[in-house]
């Protein structure tokens, strides 16, 4: 497969995990599935709750992307779907306003934790059952400082909703514990994510890991000896070359003032990739706009049926973001923050997030699409554990501060150490 350089694949790749959480099937508008019995497409069933967090998640996914699109300087590739798993990891153990943040930038009210549960556990259950011939598979884990414990009843919580597996590790050992993370992301993404951190940290509590894994066969696949070299015109108005597909086939369609949408299938139907390209004069930014102001059902359900004459880039991309920013930005500052932070849900020497960060890759080829990512997360482990020992000797000049403990207002302070 043609790796593509220097094009912008924000208004293409997501949408393969847009589509894993609306589930939305061309079928009902394209005569396309022309499956058996056995594998006919067949809408999830979702609680009222975790239904109406769908449109949020998206809301959350288009927000999420927006923001992904202006700190990206090239192609990216990330999943709204594995974050928000995360996240609601990371929700359960977490109480107060930590707790309050995180569930609002998922979409859900303060106290909600349940019904974020509830929604993950859906997913997890139901997604890799709606086609048998789309291979996805989601794997949640935590990894944990043998020095320190995380809670039992945050382990049974996670092990019940995220089915996440448990293991304990010498973070001491940082490389070989760092390869034994970055196996796990490799085994559970097929290869495609093979390197999510550089070493473990003494200083961290537990990793808290999602991933997502995604294979699908276009319903109508592209003629590879259709495919060759074609010309791509770049936002900055350089001009590139690519490896094009074509194929002429009955697909949904939609056209806005700001963008042209083409929906194509894979499988039965249950998961598409809609591919949305910015109309002479706009560009991805519109596109954006665009989304963030119109839900992602309503875009969907005007979708018709049109003769297209498609002409799609093969191509590549693998990304690697820190998202600490993005997600205070979002709306979870105390997440981050080592003096309010409140992870004691999680364990009794969490303290705060230190980083949350994706890997992701995708290929989309003449037959279909493949595509993975990997969210993880590290919690800060408190200043002073359990079994440590801590050495202070004041042998050098040193500052020192005379306070009311009940308020913390300073009485006196001073600097010793000119002998």
């Amino acid at each position: 497969m043609v790796t593509m350089m220097n094009m912008k694949t924000s208004f293409v790749s997501l949408a393969v995990f847009f589509a894993m959480v609306m589930a939305f099937s061309a079928c009902e508008k394209v005569p396309v599935c022309d499956e058996p019995q056995e594998n006919l497409y067949q809408p999830m069933e979702l609680t009222t709750k975790s239904a109406e967090f769908v449109e949020k998640g998206n809301s959350f996914a288009f927000d999420f992307l927006d923001r992904i699109d202006v700190a990206a300087s090239g192609d990216y590739i990330v999943s709204p779907l594995s974050m928000q798993f995360l996240l609601g990891m990371i929700l359960d153990g977490t109480n107060g306003d930590t707790a309050a943040e995180i569930a609002s930038v998922l979409g859900y009210g303060a106290g909600e934790v349940g019904a974020v549960n509830e929604f993950c556990l859906s997913m997890l259950k139901q997604l890799p059952e709606l086609d048998k011939k789309t291979t996805l598979s989601i794997a949640n884990a935590l990894v944990v400082n043998q020095d320190y414990r995380l809670n039992d009843s945050y382990i049974e919580e996670t092990g019940k909703f995220y089915e996440a597996e448990v293991t304990n590790m010498d973070f001491g050992a940082s490389e070989e514990s760092a390869a034994k993370i970055n196996q796990w992301a490799s085994d559970h993404t097929q290869g495609m994510v093979t390197r999510i951190i550089e070493k473990t940290s003494k200083d961290m509590l537990a990793y808290l890991l999602n991933a997502l894994y995604f294979k699908g066969t276009w319903v109508t696949k592209f003629d590879a000896s259709l495919t060759d070299k074609a010309g791509f015109t770049m936002e900055d108005g350089k001009a590139s070359e690519v490896m094009m597909m074509n194929q002429v086939a009955r697909l949904a369609y939609l056209e806005t003032q700001a963008f042209q949408a083409v929906q194509m299938p894979y499988g039965n139907g249950a998961f598409s990739m809609t591919v949305l390209l910015p109309k002479s004069g706009k560009k991805v930014s519109d596109v954006m706009a665009a989304l963030k102001a119109t839900p992602w059902k309503t875009l969907m359900g005007s979708m018709g049926s049109a003769e297209v004459d498609l002409w799609m880039p093969k191509y590549e991309t693998k990304f690697g973001i820190k998202l600490n920013d993005i997600l205070i930005a979002m709306g979870m500052p105390l997440s981050f923050d080592e003096m309010r932070a409140d992870f004691s849900k999680m364990s009794p020497d969490a303290m705060c997030l230190s980083y949350v960060r994706q890997d992701a890759a995708i290929k989309v080829d003449e037959d279909g699409t493949e595509a993975a990512a990997v969210s993880s997360a590290g919690v800060f482990v408190t200043s002073v554990g359990p079994t440590s020992t801590i050495l202070f000797r004041a042998d050098h000049p040193f500052i020192y501060v005379i306070s009311e403990m009940g308020t913390g207002a300073v009485l006196f302070a001073g600097r010793f150490g000119n002998l």
